[in-house]
């Protein structure tokens, strides 16, 4: 009789495990996670979400399709108390359990933030924003704050595109503008190496400066292979304190980019951007210059041309003249190349 009620009494046992437990040990440790394409997906936690709003967004995503099982399993492992933002990468057939280790652990996946060229810090920071958790419009404020920059070397609004430098940078889709850009600094400082600062001074240009006519250079042409020599022009002019007459700053100075041709009324535009008006470098640059560009201000080509005009075949190539005349004629050619495609 004892056995009878010992073999019922595990019966029941292993009914309620059925009944209860399994249920359980499944919401905890069955597949959770169903990405679209079988590979790991990114997600997003917003700084201030709790974690019904995680567990939405989830859902939402596609990412989970048990709601319920979820709450349960965050609840249990004291999730809500301990919601982290930022990126992470979600493994497709993770259970519930690791999901929310996971989340809960704060180890988030960077984000890896790739530009070439900005022209304004505007462009800058809306670009940026679409990238990262911070705003357009609190990027923007730090970028003028004036204050703020004068701690990084004495930047100014003016000048502060200069530390952009063109590359793959890697942040934490939460970081705040700050470290977002005292990362962006810390990358300028390491760009400027005992060889290039060597160059540099050998110029007797500063870091800014060199950056400010890299930007003319980025916006004259595209051509690597030229670089160094309209460098070269811009390099002569300032050693005999000639204006540069770079029309990319004029474009600037007048706020318009897609200018083909600069007319007399643009070169009366009184900015210090203006270095048809202004000689000596613009106090701040243009763009954000390349590397190549960059390299080729330090590395300018030593030559004694003074000018160059575009070429009128369309390969973005320049003539270099040594004499006003020699230049004149090739930009009289360029004018009425201009002229016959009707570009006023």
């Amino acid at each position: 009789m004892k056995r009878k009620y010992l073999l019922w009494g595990i019966i029941g046992a292993i009914a309620l495990c059925v009944l209860f437990v399994y249920p359980l040990y499944q919401r905890v440790f069955s597949p959770m996670v169903h990405t679209s394409d079988g590979h790991e997906a990114e997600f997003f936690v917003p700084t201030g979400s709790d974690y019904k709003v995680v567990g939405d967004r989830l859902l939402e995503n596609g990412l989970i399709d048990d709601l319920a099982a979820f709450h349960w399993v965050a609840s249990k492992m004291n999730y809500p108390n301990t919601v982290r933002p930022g990126r992470f990468m979600l493994q497709d057939g993770m259970n519930a359990r690791e999901l929310v280790t996971l989340l809960r652990s704060g180890k988030q996946a960077p984000v890896k933030y790739t530009f070439v060229k900005f022209r304004t810090k505007d462009q800058l920071a809306e670009t940026t924003a679409e990238k990262l958790e911070l705003s357009k419009e609190d990027l923007l404020e730090l970028l003028n704050d004036r204050e703020f920059l004068n701690r990084y070397n004495g930047l100014t609004p003016e000048t502060v595109l200069a530390v952009f430098i063109p590359n793959t940078y890697e942040f934490y889709w939460n970081v705040t503008p700050e470290d977002f850009f005292a990362k962006i600094f810390e990358y300028y400082k390491r760009f400027w190496n005992d060889e290039r600062n060597a160059k540099r001074e050998n110029l007797r240009l500063s870091r800014l400066e060199v950056m400010a006519l890299a930007s003319i250079v980025e916006e004259e042409t595209n051509k690597n292979d030229e670089k160094a020599r309209v460098a070269g022009v811009y390099l002569n002019r300032v050693r005999k304190g000639w204006p540069l007459e770079a029309d990319p700053t004029v474009k600037y100075a007048v706020g318009d980019f897609t200018l083909r041709r600069i007319l007399y009324e643009h070169l009366q535009i009184d900015s210090p951007y203006n270095t048809y008006l202004y000689a000596g470098i613009p106090p701040g640059p243009i763009c954000t210059p390349s590397v190549p560009s960059i390299e080729a201000v330090l590395n300018g080509e030593k030559h004694d041309y003074m000018f160059f005009c575009a070429k009128t075949d369309g390969s973005g190539y320049h003539h270099f003249s040594r004499t006003l005349s020699e230049h004149n004629a090739y930009a009289a050619e360029y004018h009425r190349m201009l002229n016959q495609q009707k570009i006023r």
